[in-house]
């Protein structure tokens, strides 16, 4: 019988991220559909109440590992990993939870900066402010910390099921960070090609975690994004109408955040699968470059079709793809990477022979 020792904590860590995942889609969405908002908003509180929580979770199991560990009981490293050290050993703080409580640590300093930001200039126009891009690169610390909780658990049915689930939250919160790299000028496309890579990594990586795991962590993303899609413009629309606010008369018919997730993520996974069939570690960054190309040409593809405009000049589609695959070589060889990192988190069970 499999142990469910970790499972409470891990799936309420899991729930806060679908939280700030939820809220992030709803606050993209008001910037688009409504315009301006202040701070205290009910998406915004979305995305904090899901970091906060977090960080109270991290905490909690922190205290209990290190609470055992002091009372000689012996530390299970399926749950969140293995114990670290954490200021001179004085706590034993399991990796997963060490890395999403940092995340949620640094939430709340970038929480405090956007208040200020909001404060010495009022109503916040783009999603794309530097306190905004701090704060969701904090939240996407979370996320990583979530899947390692998982990943430490990967063993059991549950494990399983939640670290793709959660690497699906992670790459599907991503993709708005990329906006950070729209004021970049030039032939290619920099959001486009970091978008690539984000995803480039995370398919690799899942890859790396376990056969077919690409195309699972797709059909999660998929899910997602069917979800948002319903999602978001909703409840915009609901809100504004509660607060009594109008909402704007040029808006599109497609929900901002989730066009941004790339709807071809499913073929691009079947493409790994099949190029890595073989476990062949040489053909990682064949992978990558394939990865990152098939993702760069299907979102030019997704926004022609979305938004029904004609694709990009031919040298920027060659240069962003291009480019793209270089980096997705790159971007493929550290997912996997971190893949087989996400591996020895946990020690590997014991089996009847080994006794």
């Amino acid at each position: 019988m499999e142990s469910t020792r970790g499972w409470p904590a891990a799936t309420a860590l899991l729930s806060c991220t679908v939280l700030s995942l939820v809220g992030l889609t709803w606050d993209v969405q008001w910037h688009e559909d409504v315009g301006p908002d202040t701070f205290f908003t009910l998406p915004h509180l979305f995305i904090y109440a899901g970091s906060a929580l977090a960080g109270v979770i991290s905490l909690a199991v922190v205290l209990a590992m290190t609470a055992a560990q002091r009372a000689g009981r012996p530390v299970d490293a399926t749950v969140g990993g293995r114990a670290i050290g954490v200021f001179g050993r004085t706590f034993a703080a399991p990796l997963g939870y060490l890395v999403s409580g940092t995340g949620a640590a640094l939430v709340l300093a970038y929480g405090l900066w956007d208040q200020w930001w909001h404060g010495l200039y009022g109503f916040d126009a783009v999603i794309d402010s530097p306190p905004h891009i701090g704060l969701l690169l904090s939240i996407m610390i979370t996320m990583v910390g979530a899947v390692i909780v998982f990943a430490a658990a990967r063993h059991s049915r549950w494990g399983k099921v939640g670290m793709f689930a959660a690497v699906g939250v992670l790459l599907a919160f991503s993709t708005i960070t990329v906006l950070g790299l729209s004021a970049l000028d030039g032939t290619v496309d920099a959001t486009t090609v970091g978008l690539a890579v984000l995803s480039t990594i995370v398919v690799l990586l899942s890859a790396a975690v376990r056969r077919g795991g690409a195309l699972v962590t797709a059909v999660a993303l998929a899910l997602i994004q069917a979800f948002s899609w319903w999602f978001s413009p909703w409840a915009a629309r609901v809100y504004a109408d509660g607060v009594g606010l109008p909402v704007r008369d040029y808006v599109s018919d497609v929900p901002a955040m989730p066009s941004l997730m790339p709807m071809g993520l499913i073929v691009v996974a079947l493409a790994v699968e099949v190029l890595l069939l073989g476990r062949n570690g040489r053909l990682v960054p064949v992978a990558g470059a394939v990865a990152g190309a098939l993702v760069a040409f299907g979102q030019f593809a997704q926004r022609s079709w979305l938004y029904d405009v004609a694709l990009p000049d031919p040298a920027t589609t060659l240069a962003t793809t291009g480019v793209a695959a270089l980096a997705g070589a790159l971007a493929g060889f550290a997912g996997w990477r971190f893949g087989e990192m996400l591996r020895l988190v946990a020690p590997e069970p014991v089996t009847a022979k080994e006794h």
